[in-house]
């Protein structure tokens, strides 16, 4: 090769040699959007009072939990690596301009695979937020989520026959008599196992202190009543900064304990009443308004709509 293809072709390669794939690309524009320790509540009533307008479903086009990333990231990457397989999109800016075609494409396949209701939401919900495109794949009409569709935690499933329940009794119980989600029991130490005795709310009641729940909230949850020598047990004879429990089994369904304890917490803040009606659209007299708010706040949520149709029904 003459020095002077060589001078022409060099500065080719070292562009070529220093170019990113797309999946780095993909990756670096999700972090341009991370949101972790920022108020998406706060954020999103920002938008509205800048907006001058009652928005029903707003986006602060930011992710502001590291499960929310965690789902995202692998949604987006399994649709750059469909769009990347199947139609030979290898750069970020081809895929760009490309995005709402094949969306809905992508969106379609799964719709024809039978992918559930709420699969679907996700993954529009990802893609949407990854081309910040509030409009992606609008033409293509998803299926609508609901209650009666979801089958988690409502029966025996498949991988609960992995499971030797009696093995794992001591957390079993613990997850029964306070509702913990998986990443909260995980991270339960010794010493958030206390008698609130300072606390009005809680006065001189068993609870357990979740010092990072959902969205990073801390939160005191109330241990059922009857359950409560479960619970500290677990405590007797420990050092305080020492985890309760060193593994979760994988296949535990922690959700359904959580559900029932819901559902327990419920009927004993309301004595007399009975579970919402599973059928039919619910009526304010239906459920004690009080019960379910204090339910909500038990579980680490906001809104007793979830607690009402997830949980209690």
């Amino acid at each position: 090769m003459s020095a002077l293809n060589r001078e022409r072709e060099e500065p080719f390669a070292a562009l070529v040699g220093h170019q990113k794939s797309i999946i780095r690309q993909a990756i670096e524009r999700l972090d341009s959007f991370r949101g972790i320790g920022e108020s998406r509540r706060d954020a999103k009533r920002a938008m509205r009072e800048a907006s001058g307008e009652r928005l029903w479903t707003i986006s602060t086009g930011k992710i502001h939990s590291h499960t929310t990333r965690r789902v995202y990231q692998q949604q987006v990457l399994a649709f750059i690596n469909w769009a990347r397989e199947v139609h030979g999109v290898s750069r970020l800016e081809c895929l760009d301009a490309r995005a709402d075609e094949l969306a809905t494409a992508y969106l379609q396949l799964h719709m024809d695979e039978g992918k559930s209701a709420y699969t679907l939401q996700t993954e529009r919900s990802a893609l949407r937020l990854f081309f910040q495109a509030k409009t992606l794949a609008q033409t293509l009409a998803l299926p609508r989520r609901s209650r009666t569709t979801i089958t988690r935690s409502r029966g025996v499933a498949a991988h609960d026959r992995h499971l030797q329940a009696a093995n794992w009794q001591p957390l079993i119980r613990l997850l029964s008599a306070t509702g913990l989600r998986r990443n909260e029991v995980r991270l339960l130490l010794v010493g958030d196992i206390v008698a609130c005795e300072t606390d009005p709310d809680y006065a001189e009641q068993i609870t357990v202190r979740v010092r990072n729940g959902k969205g990073g909230k801390s939160r005191t949850v109330p241990v059922l009543a009857g359950h409560e020598q479960d619970v500290l047990c677990l405590a007797q004879g420990r050092q305080a900064d020492e985890f309760v429990f060193s593994i979760i089994p994988k296949h535990l369904d922690v959700h359904s304990y959580r559900r029932a304890y819901a559902q327990s917490l419920y009927l004993a803040l309301a004595p007399g009443r009975s579970l919402p009606p599973s059928t039919d659209r619910l009526k304010r007299g239906d459920y004690d308004a009080e019960a379910v708010l204090k339910v909500s706040q038990a579980l680490g949520h906001r809104r007793r709509e979830v607690v009402l149709h997830h949980y209690l029904r």
